[in-house]
Formats: structure tokens, C-alpha cells, sequence
């Protein structure tokens, strides 16, 4: 089971999408990503672009990307995030009870603990393993991805292909694969998959259950799997970046209108139909004279909403924040002299370097042929 979130570059539970390549003369400078060779990524997919990038294991949320760049087909070289991770899996029961998190309780990214899950070349046939103190956790493969385009008057290929990022972590019952998927085109997608085995839960009756196994006796209880991804951009560089919201208005009508909401400021914002929001830097352009900036398309979710008590975080489905150093969870923060959950880190501050907390919420009713 999965929910992808698409960011698209416009220089992918979320997408991020491109108009056309970069020039190398209005590109801004983009360093190369800054760790050791030996903990970097650097891959020339099949139609000439590029994508680099750091990568580290957390103990709480498993892969850590970081200073990723992206480098469109005869283009110049973009920063689009300087990192990007897992901020919390939240599992809450449909009985209220037991509501787990994943990721601050137990984490994605412990060897030790058995929640990071060494890999084989059986996961990763394509590719290449990478090793986190000497034991396999990363794959790193170039894949294809279906109907890249295809034109009556420009002729090309159909299929494009993917730089696919993932780990597995054996969280309970369950083994997580955390994938991000870099496209040739330039959006990023990162993903959820919830596999491994039903959790034991079982009731009598079908109140917050589905029947599985022989007959109707053997009830596995519905959760949700609501999955916050924490996106720290810096589209050609940390300032000057800022946040806008699209909505387009005219429900019942022939005309479609515009609206614009740039956020100023730290802000909570909550999905709607045709909503999209993207992160710009207007300082810097693509060779069309667009600035560069990557959308965020995230509408896959079930918007899950917990108790005003104890999980005010979960009342929206979008935080942007300005970074700070020790907002690193989306729940459960434990840094000294901070917030403890994402709801709580967006006050009133001036937003220039902005952090997108994005909620890609899964309801999980299972069936027989779990």
C-alpha cells in the first residue's frame, strides 16, 4: 500500500516539476553536494540528466538526503533541497487505541535495534547496495517509468526513467519501504510502502475491524498510516525563497479564475481541489526567463484528524516553517529549547528559508488477500 507525494520542478504519498531546462547563464551557482564521495550519490540517467545528492542514515528516520541538485539534459546544475526525510509515521487504531509512532518512539534507522533492515542483491537486482557501517541498507538503481511523452511532431521515446532511492525498516508487524523516486524531468516522489504482515489486533465484531481468514470470526482492526515527509528547500540557494498557494475559483461556471496566496510568514494549510503549492526562488531563472521553483502536488491522502488533546498536529495536511536547527520530527521533538511537534513550530516568524512538513495519510482497512 502506498501514497506517493509528487514534487514538481519548475526550474514529486508530493510531486516537483520543471518548464524547461536551465541556462547555464542564468542558472544560479549550485556547489557540488558536500560530503565524501563515499557517502554520494551521482547519477546520469538515461536522457542526459543528472541527479547528486548526499545520504546518511538517522536512527529515528531512517535515510537522510541531503544537498540534492539537479541537472537538467544540456542545462546547469539546480539545488532543489538541502535535505529531505521521513518526519513521522503516526499509526493510530480505529478502536483509539493503540496509536503508535513510528518513527519518534521507535525509529526507521537503528542497526542494532533491528529496525533498519540490511539488504541483499535480491532487493536491489539493478542496481547498486550501499553500506552503512558495513552492512547493506541503501539501493540505489536506475529504473524506468512509463509514457515519458510522446509527440506527433517531435519524435521521441515514450519511456523515461527514475534514480529510485530506498530502505526497508522493520517497524512491528510491518516493513516499511521508504523510497524517493528522481525523475528525468526533474520532480521527486517520495513514497510509503506499508508491507510484512497484519498486526494481531483482532476484535468480535466488525465495528473497527474487517473479517480475514475462514469465515467471520477472525476481525483485523482498521488504522491509519499517516506518513509526514519534512522537505527542507533551497531552490539556488537558502534565501530568497518563498511560498505560494494556487487555487483556482469558479465552481459552477464557464470562467476559472486565479488566486494567488504568497505566505510571508510561518503558516498551516490543508488541501482542496486544484490547491498546489510551490517553493520559488524569483532571483533566479530557468532559460524560458520563468522562475525556478518546485510544485507540491499531494492529493492522495485521507487526511486523517486526531483528538484536539493529543494530536493537534495531525489538523493539517501542509506546515511551512522557517528552518530552524532542532525542528527535525514532525512529533515527539526532543531537542533541547524546542517545540516538540510541527503545529508548534509555526508561529509568526518571517518565512525566507522555508521548510515544507508534508502529510500523506493512508486509512488501512484490510482485506483477506493481506
Amino acid at each position: 500500500m502506498r501514497r506517493p507525494l509528487v514534487l514538481i520542478a519548475v526550474v514529486g504519498l508530493l510531486a516537483l516539476w520543471i518548464p524547461g531546462p536551465a541556462s547555464a547563464a542564468r542558472a544560479g551557482a549550485a556547489a557540488a553536494p558536500s560530503c565524501p564521495a563515499a557517502d554520494r550519490i551521482d547519477t546520469t540517467l538515461k536522457n542526459g540528466a543528472r541527479w547528486q545528492m548526499c545520504w546518511d542514515i538517522d536512527r529515528n528516520t531512517g535515510a537522510v538526503l541531503s544537498d540534492v541538485i539537479y541537472t537538467p539534459n544540456r542545462g546547469a546544475p539546480t539545488r532543489v533541497l538541502k535535505s529531505a526525510s521521513l518526519a513521522e509515521v503516526h499509526v493510530p487504531y480505529d478502536s483509539g487505541q493503540p496509536r503508535f509512532y513510528d518513527v519518534s518512539a521507535i525509529g526507521f534507522g537503528d542497526l542494532e535495534q533491528g529496525t533498519l533492515t540490511p539488504l541483499s542483491a535480491k532487493d536491489c537486482p539493478d542496481g547498486r547496495l550501499r553500506d552503512f557501517r558495513d552492512t547493506p541498507v541503501l539501493c540505489v538503481e536506475e529504473q524506468p517509468r512509463p509514457f515519458a511523452y510522446k509527440s506527433a511532431v517531435e519524435k521521441g521515446v515514450l519511456h523515461g526513467t527514475d534514480l529510485v532511492v530506498f530502505s526497508v525498516s522493520e517497524i512491528g508487524w510491518y516493513d516499511y519501504i521508504t523510497e524517493w523516486r528522481f525523475s528525468d524531468d526533474g520532480s521527486i516522489t517520495p513514497r510509503s510502502g506499508a508491507t510484512g504482515s497484519l498486526s494481531p489486533f483482532q476484535f468480535s465484531d466488525a465495528s473497527s475491524g474487517w473479517p480475514t481468514g475462514v469465515g467471520s470470526t477472525r476481525f483485523s482492526e482498521n488504522h491509519s498510516h499517516n506518513i509526514f515527509w519534512r522537505l527542507d528547500f533551497d531552490v539556488d540557494g537558502q534565501s530568497k525563497n518563498t511560498v505560494e498557494q494556487y487555487d483556482y475559483l469558479g465552481s459552477g461556471t464557464a470562467a476559472r479564475t486565479t488566486k494567488r496566496t504568497v505566505f510571508s510568514r510561518e503558516t498551516a494549510a490543508d488541501l482542496a481541489p486544484t490547491r498546489f503549492w510551490r517553493v520559488v526562488n524569483p532571483a533566479t531563472e530557468n532559460s524560458d526567463g520563468h522562475a525556478k521553483s518546485w510544485e507540491i502536488d499531494n492529493h492522495q491522502s485521507d487526511q486523517y484528524r486526531g483528538p484536539h488533546e493529543t494530536e493537534e498536529f495531525t489538523h493539517h495536511d501542509m506546515y511551512f516553517t522557517q528552518y530552524r536547527e532542532c525542528e527535525r520530527l514532525a512529533y515527539g521533538n526532543t531537542a533541547p529549547d524546542c517545540a516538540t511537534s510541527v503545529d508548534k513550530y509555526t508561529g509568526d516568524e518571517k518565512l525566507t528559508d522555508p521548510v515544507a512538513w508534508v502529510s500523506v495519510d493512508f486509512h488501512h482497512v484490510p482485506r483477506d488477500e493481506d
